[in-house]
């Protein structure tokens, strides 16, 4: 029988619920359990994906094409295991469910209530993913915060599951805020005891509280917290921000959590070795080489919103034993500013995916700085288009060159509304999502950089390269590297005479692991490591530690 971890938050949002449940998710595998984890959140929406990036950040894909909250990919890099679309479930999916259930009188006539209806539908989401796939230990994020009246019915549901359940079959950690009042150097234990209140009259007792703090929590401040909230002091573990979200598993393996964890749910299994992951973290914060990344894109001051590529990049920098600095550079400064004011000083460039015209211009104007100074180069997905129309203008003669997506009216459409995207009008998971295969030319950076002829990669997107205009774009340079054998399309496109050069349509941030980097990430932080140490003729002020404004 699967045991059921719940993972509420309280007081404020962003208090790191995802990291907490990925940790946790982390240290209980490390000791030779089957764990899983599933995101519940309580917004109407189906999923994410017609979002924007300013609401909700990154949008994570998985294999089987679901768009899903960004927290999978935090549960994905921190447990290493590839998740669906049953891992991710949302009050819209929840409500679109039964609704088609009364439509079709699955209910005989029954008045549909939010009790039982709406709570035993998400019941059976929860025991779908741990009972279903037979694992060792589920854990479930509840998203939003306690009082939130959107996220109600989930946490009914969860005090229904606990009912049905053994006692030791299931447990909820609850991650709250303990803050610092400088004015009157205080540690503050108030907001928490009125979350847990709060949580309390909903007819949950939670079992072990996280708490979110900027210092150390006193012996006498852990047992008034364990005291008021109805609580073992040693059930009142430490939450400390940390300078890496790498350093979470190690600080709660310390403040005993998984230990009390499996004591509360009765299970007995090995002490983990965690030697790999304190090396790895030893690397990300002390590395003796650093190298200078850009990350050129349209919600840079939304950090949130590359989540995936800002992680990537971090594992890459782990792999060549360098720490990795990230420039945020907004795209439309760019346009404004100049690529060698805001550029200059970088090591690399990379330019990430995203919709809409804003910004396109500022992106072609740093693919242009980075191919004429030789500086390595990644684009991906909208990066790649943008790579694409930068190297028509300025290599093969196409001045006008544009994707049909910003300028339809252009004569060279190097970018192109994909075939079976045509006349599509619905918007929400309409994208050609989730992985597909690849096969890569062999000579290649790509190739070397995999190792292998045949990959699969996860995509999200409606545009492709114009398959009419290939030729034009190879002979001024720009090479086709990869070709998906769905339909033949151009996957990767990499730039002759450059030491290090690629785009590519697909989304490999969202593969790239702390154990194992995504191999274009390593081999871009190894080029830019390269060029640092050893600069290209002729490419200027290479290895500057100032980033111009």
């Amino acid at each position: 029988m699967s045991k059921y971890i719940f993972v509420t938050g309280g007081v404020v949002s962003s208090l790191g619920k995802g990291i907490a449940a990925a940790s946790l998710g982390y240290l209980l595998k490390s000791r030779g359990l089957k764990v899983t984890l599933q995101k519940f959140d309580p917004y109407l929406n189906v999923d994410p994906g017609t979002m924007s990036p300013f609401q909700h950040g990154e949008v994570f894909v998985t294999d089987d094409g679901a768009e899903t909250d960004l927290d999978l990919g935090h549960y994905e890099r921190f447990t290493d295991v590839s998740l669906s679309q049953a891992n991710n479930v949302t009050a819209g999916q929840v409500y679109d469910a039964i609704l088609t259930k009364e439509r079709r009188g699955d209910y005989l006539g029954r008045t549909v209530q939010v009790i039982p209806h709406v709570t035993d539908e998400i019941k059976s989401r929860i025991k779908r993913v741990g009972d279903a796939e037979d694992v060792d230990v589920a854990i479930a994020e509840i998203g939003g915060t306690v009082g939130d009246i959107e996220s109600l019915p989930f946490l009914e549901a969860i005090r229904q599951f606990r009912l049905e359940k053994k006692k030791e079959d299931t447990l909820v950690v609850h991650l709250t805020l303990v803050p610092y009042m400088k004015g009157a150097r205080e540690i503050k234990t108030k907001p928490t005891q009125h979350s847990v209140r709060a949580l309390r009259e909903i007819g949950i007792q939670p079992d072990i509280l996280l708490c979110r703090c900027e210092m150390s929590l006193t012996e006498e401040i852990r047992e008034k917290i364990g005291l008021f909230c109805n609580v073992s002091m040693n059930a009142v573990i430490e939450a400390r921000d940390v300078a890496s979200i790498y350093e979470v598993p190690l600080m709660f393996h310390s403040g005993r959590l998984d230990e009390l964890v499996l004591e509360m749910v009765n299970i007995r299994c090995p002490r983990p070795d965690l030697a790999e992951w304190s090396e790895m973290l030893d690397t990300i914060l002390n590395a003796p080489d650093e190298v200078v990344v850009a990350v050129c894109g349209k919600y840079t001051h939304l950090r949130d919103a590359y989540k995936s590529i800002q992680e990537a990049i971090i594992h890459a920098g782990v792999a060549n034993n360098c720490r990795v600095k990230i420039d945020w550079v907004d795209s439309e400064r760019v346009e404004s500013l100049g690529a060698d004011r805001l550029l200059n000083g970088a090591d690399a460039l990379l330019v990430p995916g995203g919709f809409g015209e804003r910004g396109i211009e500022g992106m072609v104007s740093a693919i242009t700085w980075a191919r004429e100074r030789k500086t390595p180069f990644l684009g991906i997905c909208l990066g790649m288009h943008c790579a694409v129309i930068e190297a028509a203008r300025s290599l093969c003669g196409m001045e006008d060159a544009h994707s049909s997506e910003f300028e339809p009216r252009t004569e060279h459409s190097v970018i192109d509304l994909m075939e079976d995207q045509k006349g599509q009008r619905q918007k929400g998971g309409t994208m050609r999502l989730g992985n597909y295969d690849c096969r890569l030319v062999r000579g290649s950076l790509s190739h070397a950089a995999y190792g292998s002829e045949m990959i699969g990669e996860r995509h999200r997107h409606r545009y492709e390269l114009n398959e009419s205009l290939k030729d034009k774009l190879e002979a001024g340079g720009l090479k086709i590297a990869g070709v998906s054998t769905f339909r033949g399309l151009a996957e990767i496109v990499e730039l002759e005479g450059h030491p290090w050069y690629v785009g590519v349509q697909f989304h490999p941030e969202f593969k790239s692991r702390p154990s194992r980097p995504h191999p274009l990430f390593r081999d871009f932080i190894r080029a830019a490591l390269a060029g640092r140490k050893a600069p290209i003729a002729g490419k200027e002020g290479v290895g500057a530690r100032g980033i111009a404004e």
